[in-house]
């Protein structure tokens, strides 16, 4: 019976060891390269930096492979995904996922503002969707399939609409058209109230 307990603790502490070893390498690679740039918990105070934290691993794998592959231009980007495996990824990923997102304020589009009217029902005369159709209607998005947009910084999320607009973003086609329609003004109030969505 106490072979069996001492076994069954040492056990339990090899495989603790073994997840918190795997925990670390994740770990020691945000703070030693993700953090200067996205924070380490995933909430960049750097605007022109995406907030990562809450993001879907899905999400963030798919972006990591593509800024690898080239498919999304970023010189930076880039050259810091050129350096993981697949494995690597994955454990990022799963790490900012676990992370609590910072929530932000917007500037002047909150209620019945025009960030909110695209946000949610789009701009029918230009045929541009509603961001929530696919982002949903508190910006959690779709595991798989669409990113939280909830809480991101402004600045952010605008330079990304101008650059799907020029194709200088080009890895989501369907972005790349819905930006084509949209003028600075509408991308700027949507930007903003997509900041202060919770």
């Amino acid at each position: 019976m106490r072979h069996s307990i001492v076994l069954a603790t040492l056990m339990g502490l090899f495989a603790t060891t073994l997840y918190a070893a795997e925990k670390t390498a994740a770990e020691t690679t945000v703070e030693t390269v993700c953090a200067a740039c996205h924070g380490a918990d995933g909430n960049s105070v750097v605007t022109t930096n995406p907030k990562l934290a809450a993001q879907h691993p899905e999400y963030l794998v798919k972006q990591l492979t593509e800024f690898k592959s080239g498919k999304r231009a970023n010189a930076v980007m880039s050259g810091m995904a050129g350096q993981l495996s697949d494995d690597d990824m994955k454990a990022i990923a799963a790490y900012f996922s676990k992370q609590n997102l910072t929530l932000g304020q917007a500037k002047a589009n909150g209620k019945t503002s025009l960030g909110e009217k695209i946000y949610r029902g789009g701009i029918m005369a230009t045929k541009v969707p509603a961001c929530a159709s696919c982002h949903g209607a508190n910006g959690a998005g779709l595991p798989k399939q669409f990113p939280r947009l909830s809480g991101q910084h402004s600045e952010y999320t605008l330079t990304q609409l101008r650059n799907f607009r020029t194709g200088d973003r080009a890895n989501a086609p369907m972005m790349m058209t819905i930006a084509t329609k949209m003028t600075d003004a509408e991308m700027a109030a949507v930007a903003d109230y997509i900041q202060g969505l919770r």
